[in-house]
């Protein structure tokens, strides 16, 4: 993309996971910062929640961009639930290895919305994901933790990395696993008439 020619899309996130993503999509974006409270409302489900904080962080950084830089805004935002309970990012081993024990053998889901706001349009989508854990040692999570892949991750794993070995089943989106589900975007760009597919060539 030439440095002054506008966007497809802003990403409302500086995730190298949802970046990535949109990059095999082959979406043309840059990235605006926003700041969101992450914390649930009262009674406030899942799903609920996990809309809601895509949606506003949409908003968000639709609001931080310069009038002459206006352009459609994508928001996302992904929790892992397991018993109707949230499970954020742990703050460090102990609560990383508590997360991944309740994880352990059971099976969790993986919800993920995303949300695309401009000027005169927002919409969302939601991407459920249900992944089943193999049974885990002690031994091996805290060995988990010392590779740093748990930090910054809801639920303390990362599908993509080494937490894939504890995956013994997915029914649903790896891309939404991920932090991004790629069909439920294609289907938000393609309401707000982004085609980015004119960005892909042949030979």
């Amino acid at each position: 993309m030439e440095p002054h020619a506008l966007p497809d899309i802003y990403l409302a996130s500086v995730s190298p996971r949802r970046r990535q993503l949109l990059e095999q999509l082959g979406v043309h974006f840059a990235e605006v910062r926003q700041d969101v409270e992450e914390t649930p409302q009262p009674r406030e489900s899942p799903e609920v929640f996990v809309l809601r904080l895509a949606l506003e962080k949409a908003r968000a950084g639709l609001q931080a961009l310069p009038r002459d830089r206006l352009r459609p805004v994508l928001g996302a935002d992904t929790v892992v639930v397991i018993d109707e309970e949230v499970l954020g990012k742990p703050a460090d081993e102990a609560q990383a290895v508590a997360m991944l024990e309740r994880l352990s053998g059971q099976v969790h889901r993986v919800l993920t919305g995303v949300a695309i706001v401009e000027a005169e349009h927002e919409a969302t989508r939601l991407s459920v994901s249900n992944v089943t854990f193999r049974e885990l040692q002690a031994d091996e999570l805290h060995a988990y933790w010392r590779t740093g892949e748990p930090r910054d991750k809801a639920g303390g794993y990362a599908i993509q990395g080494r937490g894939a070995v504890f995956i013994e089943h997915l029914d649903g989106s790896y891309s939404g696993v991920m932090g991004l589900p790629l069909f439920e975007v294609g289907d938000l760009l393609a309401e707000f008439k982004i085609a980015y597919q004119r960005h892909w060539y042949c030979g």
